[in-house]
């Protein structure tokens, strides 16, 4: 596959991931997959999400098996509890009140499906929360924003403002870590991905 010919594909109709996958490149398709996500319990949070992203770039590469394929899924998890998007208000409640004032883990799962080659890989970065009163909680879900995100909050929207602090990549809190992506894509044997007019790999 030369540089003029190969494609990159992105799994996946999240908003999100798409913003932050143009930060290096435009050059890509949307195929979004259409399986059903879910979870196996017996699993480790890590596993779980590297077994998601590997289901969903699989499933769209069957039909593009000389492209280049990215799938990803975000989990949140304190304690090993997974806590995906919120089924309705009184869960993304639970949720919150959980995260509130603790320290919990995303983790967010990428794979690579190519030609030659499937590679697959976990990143973590930990967000530590303020404590939470119900008035912020509930404020905070009447605008929307928690109710399609995994952890009922966004890093980068209006839920910044519960954030005390996070260590390790933000883009990977936002749904898709770039660098971690930029370097699987080269061991796939994809060319090199440019630089986006931010010149880092993050999201505000």
């Amino acid at each position: 596959m030369t540089e003029n010919t190969a494609k990159l594909i992105l799994a996946s109709q999240s908003p999100r991931r798409l913003e932050l996958l143009k930060q290096v490149t435009d050059q890509f398709e949307v195929v979004p997959s259409s399986v059903e996500e879910k979870l196996d319990y017996g699993r480790r949070p890590e596993e779980n999400a590297r077994a998601l992203a590997r289901t969903k770039a699989e499933s769209v590469a069957k039909n593009y098996p000389n492209d280049w394929v990215i799938g990803a899924d975000t989990l949140v998890t304190l304690d090993d509890e997974i806590f995906e998007k919120p089924v309705d208000v009184p869960d993304a409640q639970r949720i919150l009140r959980r995260l509130s004032g603790r320290k919990h883990l995303v983790i967010t799962g990428i794979c690579i499906v190519s030609p030659g080659k499937t590679l697959d890989k976990a990143v973590i970065s930990k967000v530590r929360f303020k404590s939470l009163s119900q008035e912020e909680i509930s404020s905070y879900i009447q605008t929307g924003e928690p109710m399609d995100k995994a952890g009922a909050y966004a890093i980068q929207g209006k839920g910044k403002f519960m954030i005390r602090e996070f260590s390790g990549s933000e883009s990977n809190i936002i749904g898709l870590p770039i660098d971690e992506l930029k370097i699987l894509l080269k061991k796939t044997g994809f060319p090199p991905l440019g630089v986006g007019p931010t010149g880092n790999s993050s999201a505000g």
